[in-house]
């Protein structure tokens, strides 16, 4: 069995982060990642508030960066999805696939996922017109009429790049008020392809077994007014729930999930840190996960110089 100083779980700009502040400490590290390096910025289409990129970027295009410049460095990696992660003597044991290892501190940056919204048709659909993803799927809908669900920055700022390609957009929201930057609801309010859907919600996704999506089944919360919205797709963008299902049970997490640091991003678990949008905190951008991913790291290493001692 492999051991390590560190294990840094996920790839996104927190997990690259951190393991570039380890192994440029000389700390035998391991970046544990299942799915491509990049997490949700590569479904990123542009990052307008990342220091040093004036005129934006394109989400993969800083992601490639980080990945060039991270392998300058030699660091184990495992390609494949945490299963398991327990505490032992001397640290913590973790099964990456059918691979245990084990490392005497970990930076847990496994980060966060789409929230379904849990209305009926959803899942049926989902692949099927209904999608989280803007980046991904929405060449799929060029010159048709969505459906957007949500009220905070990823609904404003998805809504944004699908206008581009829609020739309609109805930006649906359950309350009158929306919780995204006023810059983004500026756009979306005067967009001439969106109309604005307020204390609505989505009762229903409709559609056909074979064509999908077909439309949805509106609620208006403060008349009672039903109506059926024709729509060819539906994208969904309220909210994230963290991906740590693999955590030990005694890591101490709020009432979403989310994992609970103090400012040195250590958890209640001895050399256990986590960084990035797998965190508590009321911020979840690139320049914070880089941020954190430094910062635990940093601490991390203190952590092993202790131990050392």
């Amino acid at each position: 069995m492999k051991t390590y100083d560190a294990a840094v779980i996920g790839g996104g700009p927190a997990g690259i982060t951190a393991a570039l502040y380890l192994v440029r400490s000389g700390v035998r590290t391991v970046l544990v990642e299942k799915l491509s390096p990049g997490g949700q910025v590569l479904m990123t289409e542009d990052i307008e508030n990342y220091p040093g990129f004036p005129t934006a970027i394109k989400g993969y295009e800083l992601v490639d960066k980080f990945v060039e410049h991270l392998a300058t460095y030699d660091l184990d990696r495992m390609s494949d999805e945490v299963r398991e992660m327990t505490q032992v003597d001397g640290g913590y044991r973790i099964v990456v696939g059918d691979e245990p290892i084990v490392a005497k501190t970990v930076v847990l940056c496994s980060g966060a996922r789409y929230k379904r919204v849990g209305t009926p048709g959803e899942e049926k659909y989902s692949g099927k017109g209904v999608s989280y993803c803007a980046l991904c799927d929405g060449n799929f809908f060029k010159g048709k009429t969505v459906a957007v669900i949500g009220g905070g920055n990823s609904a404003l700022e998805e809504s944004l790049y699908l206008s581009r390609l829609v020739d309609k957009l109805y930006l649906i929201h359950r309350r009158d008020d929306f919780r995204g930057n006023k810059c983004y609801q500026d756009k979306c309010f005067t967009h001439p392809k969106m109309e604005i859907l307020r204390s609505t919600v989505v009762e229903e996704i409709v559609g056909d077994p074979f064509k999908g999506v077909t439309g949805v089944k509106l609620n208006n919360v403060k008349t009672g007014e039903k109506t059926d919205l024709p729509v060819d797709g539906v994208f969904i963008f309220v909210g994230f729930e963290p991906t740590a299902s693999f955590v030990p049970a005694a890591l101490k997490r709020d009432k979403n999930g989310f994992v609970i640091t103090d400012c040195e991003m250590l958890t209640n678990l001895p050399g256990f840190f986590a960084a990035g949008d797998v965190r508590s905190k009321n911020c979840r951008q690139v320049a914070t996960a880089v941020g954190d991913g430094a910062t635990a790291a940093t601490a991390a290493h203190a952590y092993l110089e202790h131990l050392h001692v």
